[in-house]
């Protein structure tokens, strides 16, 4: 019987190393793989109200809540059955404008624009919720009024997302990011929105009604998301 040939420990040792790395060579290429492009949404945000409980009550009756009609792109928000007409100075008004809920812990009213221009209302730009100095408005529901001293505004373009795209676009919350909207005629790039990114939030960017019209929103071949960079220009 022929006896096996006996290994010395250096050999061995080589072995063992070429083993391991070659059990470890498919996990670093799939560490090393570029994650995958998120899908990007951008939805048109048409004027809205959003409300707290207590001006829901005056507005529709005691005891009323907010009836869901359609849920929205962001999970757990939706668009109301309910609307109020919206008056601004001089008696002019919109009517008929949608509640967004849930509620909230303060009353805000979202215009574009040439909304805002029809109201008579010089609406500054705000994000949301920055509604301190801003101007109001009458809200006229079926059962009572609500006359806001404040809470008038048009919103800040922005995007939301969750922290994994944020980190893929190499942002945080609070950076600000470019969108550049290519459709026949009216290719247009939209500067400085706002990132707002938590745990949750899908990937998504408001534009007000002005702005979709203004780049043909519903035509657009090509949607990009692109982060600022530094200015590569020198002070002389």
């Amino acid at each position: 019987m022929t006896q096996a040939p006996t290994l010395d420990r250096t050999t061995i040792e080589r072995i063992v190393r070429q083993i391991i790395a070659g059990n470890s060579a498919p996990a670093a290429a799939v560490a090393s793989a570029p994650a995958a492009e998120p899908k990007l949404v951008v939805s048109i945000s048409a004027r809205h109200v959003h409300l707290t409980d207590e001006h829901v009550e005056t507005l529709f009756g005691p005891g009323h809540t907010l009836t869901p009609m359609k849920d929205l792109y962001q999970d757990g928000f939706y668009a109301a059955e309910e609307t109020v007409m919206v008056v601004g100075p001089r008696r002019r008004m919109l009517e008929k404008v949608r509640i967004l809920g849930p509620t909230r812990d303060y009353s805000q009213v979202e215009l574009a624009f040439t909304d805002a221009i029809s109201l008579g209302i010089e609406a500054p730009v705000r994000a949301s919720g920055k509604i301190a100095g801003t101007p109001g408005c009458v809200l006229v529901g079926p059962r009572g009024v609500v006359d806001l001293s404040e809470g008038v505004i048009r919103a800040e373009r922005h995007v939301h997302m969750n922290n994994t795209d944020a980190r893929f676009y190499g942002v945080a919350n609070g950076d600000r990011v470019n969108l550049r909207i290519v459709s026949n005629g009216c290719t247009t790039t939209f500067e400085d929105l706002l990132v707002r990114a938590d745990d949750v939030s899908k990937l998504e960017v408001h534009l007000d009604t002005d702005e979709g019209n203004a780049c043909n929103l519903d035509a657009a071949t090509e949607i990009t998301l692109l982060k600022q960079e530094p200015c590569g220009c020198k002070a002389h």
